[in-house]
């Protein structure tokens, strides 16, 4: 009696750790893999949903100030989320093996401000920036602002924290968005509140790429009909017109939630900023509510005007002066 005793005590311990293990390990899993891994057992069943739930709550994966959640109204969709992998910031190409956790029990608030990435990818050694303990003022040199739009930021080289007011865009996500699917337009980011107009929105953040990669990579996405990329090329061109300097950001694998922002013909709400700071090599293309956005109104911009392919993508955005087919040119 006692040696049976032993062994159900020691089975119990053995599942006990089995599904404490599966626990971690299941959140690495991509959609597919979790579910086939839930139609194995009841208990891994039951870790599955809970998971699923958990992503179905926040796009960002703990990244950013407030969660922002997935709603899928579609009666007949059975897709509760979109799949990616988060980054609130600029960052260096994935690795092709590359894994990040998503729904795990532990996976809290993970953007206080202490723990958060830095926004400043590359940095410029020695570069100057300014004395001041918070730039709230004009006497900063390096705030240069219009009515709305901040152009320049405080960055590396500046003696001020995350506190100054003239780091607007560094902070991350602070008004609350969705995540809503459409029938025709897929998933779309839309305005949990009342966003005033010059409201900082989001950064569009993704993998930093050479022109040559993104050029490669969009080549790519015109043949794959399974994929809805997320290729952002920013050219700024220079007061001379003969060049331009391009920013190549591919939300596409590992991206944050601006890269659901659809296309609007008639400019959308948003206005496509390029945000620069003291010390940091690269800008950084930041989003700010062009006029005020009511809450539940859907967050838009505009891709571009240029449509080299009369057979584009269709485009869905309804208003008065729709193009019919999605902006498009040469990466």
């Amino acid at each position: 009696m006692e040696e049976k005793h032993y062994e159900k005590t020691r089975d119990r311990r053995s599942d006990a750790g089995f599904f404490r293990c599966a626990a971690i390990v299941i959140p690495y899993l991509n959609p597919a893999e979790l579910a086939a891994i839930s139609c194995t057992s009841k208990s891994l069943y039951q870790i599955s949903k809970t998971i699923t739930s958990r992503r179905t709550s926040d796009a960002s994966r703990g990244s950013e100030n407030l969660p922002i959640p997935f709603l899928n109204p579609i009666s007949d969709d059975s897709q509760p989320y979109s799949y990616f992998f988060y980054t609130p910031t600029q960052t260096l190409r994935l690795r092709p093996d590359f894994r990040q956790a998503w729904g795990s029990n532990d996976q809290s608030r993970l953007c206080r401000k202490e723990g958060r990435p830095d926004p400043f990818l590359l940095r410029v050694e020695g570069a100057s920036g300014c004395e001041c303990a918070s730039c709230n003022g004009d006497c900063c040199p390096c705030l240069e602002a219009d009515e709305f739009l901040l152009t320049r930021e405080c960055g590396p080289s500046c003696k001020c924290g995350l506190g100054c007011g003239n780091r607007v865009t560094q902070g991350g996500v602070t008004v609350r968005l969705k995540m809503v699917k459409d029938e025709k337009k897929g998933w779309g980011l839309y305005a949990a509140e009342f966003i005033p107009r010059g409201q900082f929105v989001c950064e569009y953040a993704g993998e930093l790429l050479s022109t040559k990669e993104a050029t490669r990579r969009q080549q790519t996405y015109d043949k794959l009909a399974s994929i809805t990329p997320a290729l952002l090329v920013v050219k700024e061109h220079l007061p001379s017109g003969n060049k331009c300097m391009r920013i190549n950001i591919d939300a596409t694998r590992i991206g944050n939630i601006a890269r659901f922002v659809n296309h609007s013909c008639d400019g959308g709400n948003l206005d496509t900023v390029i945000v620069r700071s003291s010390g940091a090599l690269l800008p950084r293309i930041c989003f700010f509510a062009s006029r005020d956005i009511q809450e539940n109104e859907e967050l838009t911009f505009s891709y571009g005007d240029i449509r080299l392919r009369p057979n584009g993508q269709p485009c869905f955005c309804g208003t008065a002066t729709c193009a019919g087919i999605l902006p498009s040119e040469n990466t």
